[in-house]
């Protein structure tokens, strides 16, 4: 079930505090109205009354949905009770076939359902990002050019189109905005294989966090 309580918080540009409603817990089958806000991240922003500031609430919560059997934890301050941790794998495991990942900011937790819904595997994704990367950054020449898309963070965007024709929108930071590149579908079936022969590049059971530096680990 979807928990909300209120909270008070400080607005960051007038100092002054307003009581805001946070969700402890989503559940998109009782509550799918807040499957959208997730997805564009409206759900954690609230516009202060005095200056009109929109802030960014930072909490954590435990979004579920039942539908596509995706379960995300975000924990903005990465911790949490191992003995909670245990006890809610153990009962989504019984219940069979979920995913579970871990994130520690909205973007993240934004970018999981997207990948989700859009009917990819979020570890194929991170392989896509690592080899779209290494690929542009074979193609530059300029050392701080080259260093600066390195450090940059890829995200899923979109998928469009149908069987293989479809195409992968990543989105990344460059030189103060964002860019795009967009990928084809032969790239995450090329991933998917690599994955496959290599099948100690695997989340296993439990929360996970899933992304670049979690491939990296896999990859060193």
């Amino acid at each position: 079930m979807s928990i909300i309580k209120e909270a008070s918080a400080p607005c960051s540009k007038c100092g002054e505090k307003q009581i805001i409603k946070i969700y402890r817990s989503i559940n998109t089958a009782e509550n799918p109205e807040l499957k959208e806000k997730v997805r564009n991240g409206s759900l954690f922003l609230w516009e202060c009354p005095h200056c009109g500031q929109v802030n960014l609430a930072k909490y954590e919560t435990l979004y579920h949905d039942p539908q596509t059997k995706l379960m995300v934890w975000l924990l903005p301050e990465g911790d949490i009770s191992e003995t909670q941790m245990k006890a809610i794998t153990m009962h989504t495991k019984a219940m069979g076939g979920y995913t579970l990942r871990r994130v520690t900011d909205m973007g993240s937790l934004m970018e999981k359902v997207l990948i989700h819904d859009a009917g990819l595997d979020d570890v194929v994704l991170e392989m896509c990002k690592y080899v779209t990367k290494m690929e542009m950054i074979g193609k530059i020449t300029g050392r701080e050019d080259q260093e600066e898309l390195m450090k940059a963070r890829f995200n899923f965007y979109h998928c469009e189109g149908e069987g293989d024709e479809r195409l992968i929108t990543l989105m990344f930071p460059q030189k103060g905005t964002m860019a795009g590149v967009n990928i084809g579908w032969n790239v995450y079936q090329d991933c998917e294989g690599i994955l496959s022969r290599n099948p100690h590049i695997n989340p296993g059971d439990g929360f996970v966090t899933v992304d670049s530096n979690w491939l990296a680990s896999r990859l060193a």
